[in-house]
Formats: structure tokens, sequence, C-alpha cells
């Protein structure tokens, strides 16, 4: 009885390692591809003033973030990816149109100034 917990114990314990280092050799697969830092600001053109609540997403790599209370937003996604900004929260922080733009660069990173109009 003794013996057959002893092997599973070990057992387990030798399959946890490979699993491990196959992880750090090869990494994850969601980190294949993903190789554009894509990071901007988010303001109302009517004020200039930082707007917070916007849904930034990749539909393509299905990625998406929102932004903060200083309208900031931060995401890793492909080159050639378009983004879409919308005000998903509503009357909140007022109504906002949605936007959309293609990201095509060179770069490894990349800032976004934009500037949303009200409904």
């Amino acid at each position: 009885m003794k013996k057959n917990l002893l092997r599973k114990i070990i057992g387990g314990l030798c399959f946890t390692s490979i699993a491990f280092v196959f992880q750090a050799c090869y990494g994850t697969p969601q980190d294949f591809g993903n190789d554009l830092f894509v990071e901007g600001k988010v303001t109302s053109k009517a004020t200039g003033l930082p707007v917070k609540g916007i849904k930034i997403s990749a539909p393509d790599f299905g990625q998406y973030t929102f932004t903060g209370d200083d309208g900031a937003f931060a995401l890793y996604t492909g080159n050639n990816v378009k983004l879409v900004f919308e005000d998903v929260d509503g009357a909140e922080n007022s109504n906002y149109q949605p936007m959309d733009t293609v990201v095509a660069n060179d770069a490894d990173r990349v800032f976004l100034d934009i500037q949303l109009n009200l409904k």
C-alpha cells in the first residue's frame, strides 16, 4: 500500500516537472504572434479631457482592454490589426461614437492619440 502511494506521488512529481520544463523551453501558445505593443490615450474631441471606460478591442485577435481614469490603455497584439474603440458604459461618462483604426507599423511599440466625438 505504501509502495503504491509513494509510486503515485513520485510519478505525479515527474509529470509536473516535465510540464514545467516544456513550458519554460517552448512558452505558452498565446505568446506566439503577439509582437506589437499598442498604447495610447483616449480623449474627448469636444473637451480634450481623458475618457475612462472606453473598450478597445482587436476583434481578429480576440483581445480587449478598457481605458483607465486617465484615458490610457495598453495591449499586445499583432501587426496590421484593426482596433475598435467603443463606449460600452453608456451614459455614465457621456455617449461617444464608436471609432476604428488599423494599426500597421514596423516598430515593436506604437502610441495612439485617439479623440472621440460625442453622439
